[in-house]
Parts: C-alpha cells; sequence; structure tokens
C-alpha cells in the first residue's frame, strides 16, 4: 500500500531533494513525501481508492504534474517522473555560447565481436553556439576535435585509431562539424543539421538534440546544457579497415553512435578564472 515514484532528470540523474505532493479530487493535500537519495519515493500511507493529481517539485526544475488512480489495494505507483530544469522548456538566452571542454564529453561508441561494445572518447575539443534572437532555426553551432586526443582506454587500440586504418591524425588533424540549419523537434528538442569533416571526407549529419536548461554556475556566469546522439558509418569516412573473424564475425562494428553531453558558457570565451 502506499505511493512508489521515482524522480529523475531529463538526462536520467536522480533527483534527491524533490518533494511529492499528492491531493484529491478536492484539492485537499493527502500525502507528501520527499525523495531519497536514490530520487524514489516508498510512503506507506494508506490511500482511499479514487482519482488523484500527483505534484512531483524540486528547487531548481519545472513543477511536474500528473493524474494517479488509487485502487482497492491503496497503492498508488506512479512510475517514473521527469522533471525538467527550470526554464528547460525555453531556448537558452541568444548571442554566443562558448563549450566548456572540462565540463563537456565527446564519446563515441563500437560494437566489438558482435556481442559487446567498445567507449571512446575524445579529450581536447571546443567549440561555439551562436543562438539567433529573431528565429532559434538560424542559430548556429560549430565544433573542432583534436582527432589524436581519442582515448578507449587501451594504447594499443588507441595507437591503430590514430594510423592510417581509421583516423590518420597525422594527414588529418582535426575532425569539423558546422551546422546548416536547425529544425524544432519539440518544445526543448531539435535537429541540428551540419557538415562533419573527418579522415579527409565531409558528410552531412544530424545531431538529435536535447536541451536540458539553463543556470547560474558558482564562477558568476549561465550555462547552459545539452545532450545529442548521432550515428555515423565507418565506411561513409572512407575508414574501411576491418578484421572478419571465422565466424564471419566483424570484429569491430561499422557503426558508431556518437554520444555529446555538453555545458557552454554564455559568452564568446571562456572565463579565465
Amino acid at each position: 500500500m502506499g505511493l512508489t515514484a521515482k524522480i529523475r532528470t531529463r538526462d536520467g540523474w536522480a533527483v534527491s531533494h524533490g518533494v511529492v505532493t499528492v491531493t484529491d479530487m478536492t484539492g485537499t493535500q493527502v500525502l507528501r513525501a520527499e525523495t531519497d537519495a536514490g530520487g524514489a519515493v516508498r510512503d506507506t500511507t494508506e490511500l482511499a481508492p479514487g482519482a488523484y493529481t500527483v505534484i512531483v517539485t524540486a528547487v531548481g526544475y519545472a513543477p511536474a504534474a500528473s493524474s494517479a488512480i488509487v485502487t482497492a489495494s491503496g497503492r498508488a505507483e506512479v512510475g517514473t517522473v521527469t522533471l525538467a530544469r527550470q526554464g528547460g522548456t525555453e531556448l537558452p538566452p541568444p548571442g554566443p555560447w562558448t563549450i566548456d571542454p572540462v565540463h563537456s564529453s565527446v564519446a563515441a561508441v563500437a560494437q566489438h565481436l558482435g556481442i559487446s561494445s567498445v567507449h571512446g572518447r575524445f579529450t581536447e575539443f571546443g567549440g561555439t553556439i551562436e543562438i539567433a534572437p529573431d528565429d532559434v532555426t538560424r542559430s548556429r553551432v560549430a565544433a573542432v576535435i583534436r582527432a589524436a586526443s581519442v582515448d578507449t582506454g587501451n594504447g594499443m587500440r588507441d595507437t591503430h585509431l590514430k594510423s592510417a586504418d581509421f583516423l590518420d591524425v597525422e594527414r588529418h588533424p582535426e575532425i569539423t562539424y558546422r551546422s546548416t540549419g536547425v529544425t524544432a523537434a519539440g518544445s526543448d528538442r531539435w535537429t541540428v543539421h551540419g557538415e562533419l569533416s573527418m579522415h579527409g571526407v565531409v558528410r552531412p549529419v544530424d545531431l538529435d538534440l536535447a536541451y536540458l536548461g539553463t543556470g547560474a554556475d558558482p564562477w558568476g556566469g549561465t550555462r547552459a546544457a545539452f545532450r545529442a546522439t548521432a550515428e555515423l558509418h565507418r565506411e561513409d569516412f572512407a575508414m574501411n579497415y576491418n578484421q572478419v573473424l571465422q565466424a564471419g564475425i566483424a570484429a569491430i562494428g561499422t557503426t558508431l553512435k556518437i554520444e555529446l553531453d555538453i555545458q557552454a558558457v554564455q559568452g564568446a570565451f571562456l572565463p579565465t578564472a
């Protein structure tokens, strides 16, 4: 009996300071519970069967409300409630933003032996975001990644990835991305159209972008957070190397899943302190 729920951010983190309030159809509060360190609520208060409104709040996040039906068991299972950062359904303020590489990540995942995944990242990159003041679809993104900064946690594998079989970092030291347009895919989701230059080849690549919100940082600045994903095929960028095992399975998959977690600081430059 009672109430169970999980409170999460849009990128999957537990909200440990959330408050869940349940009211009946007359607006009377019948239950109030706080989330634990894992963002969960487990309250044993027995509720009378009927319809209720569940309101979830947390400092720094926009409130979320939903309906719940309590059955004869007296139990209400709300499931997972996702909270957006305060302002998460709005756009970041217009103007220039600078990607903070210290608090961002550029990662890639490839299939290995057909049964598991190899995770890698680039440790040296930078970029800018320009939010258009009049029409967000005219906003722009530009980023540069140092190809030799690839890191999969294995020195021998990284050396191979830097060779002519893959990134060929001696001849193509930079991977660049420049947007060509933006289209809306929801209140806080966007598709960024652009061109990726890698291994001497330029191809159109779309990013599925989620805007996670804007907030103040401890250094007196304003930050915006984004998460973006894309899917690339190695052969599109002339990286055709592969080792086929006896069973006919490729040692390294030809599809790469790109995962970007980006923090950008408002302004044309990163703070120096």
